[in-house]
């Protein structure tokens, strides 16, 4: 890796057993999410609201919002805090990985083949040993109106 290339941490985490990386700036805090009260007449991907010190954060199960096989308990989920225009929400993954600190050169666009859902919320791949780690867009991700619910 060159020095001179600019460096970017990532927050890493595995939804439906594919990692994904958030860039740190983004990523409030992580936390293990507690009395979640469902949201009546919300769509599918909101796994409900919760009171995180004093915030009302709007949790959303990442894997039903990318149409991804999420195995998620949520007894044993973690969720990553991010900050949303005036809203707090936490976004609900299987699993919280590293920090990694990567080159934004070794960035490649997304693949063609990526899947049409997950590709309008990737920013980008790195190719690490054996992994594709996709890098959301968290604004794409958050934008619950981009797009109608689907019919149950």
């Amino acid at each position: 890796m060159n020095d001179a290339t600019n460096l970017t941490e990532y927050v890493t985490f595995t939804t439906a057993g594919q990692l994904f990386g958030l860039p740190i700036e983004r990523v409030q805090d992580v936390f293990k999410p507690a009395r979640m009260t469902r949201v009546p007449m919300a769509g599918p991907e909101i796994a409900g609201v919760l009171n995180l010190r004093g915030r009302i954060v709007t949790v959303i199960n990442l894997g039903k919002r990318l149409d991804l096989a999420s195995q998620v308990d949520a007894t044993a989920a973690m969720a990553i805090g991010i900050e949303f225009g005036s809203e707090s929400f936490g976004l609900l993954v299987d699993a919280i990985g590293e920090v990694l600190k990567l080159s934004d050169g070794d960035r490649e666009a997304t693949p063609v083949n990526l899947e049409r859902k997950l590709a309008r919320v990737a920013a980008g791949v790195f190719r690490l040993d054996g992994q594709l780690l996709v890098v959301l867009d968290v604004d794409r991700v958050l934008d619950l109106g981009a797009e109608p619910a689907a019919a149950a």
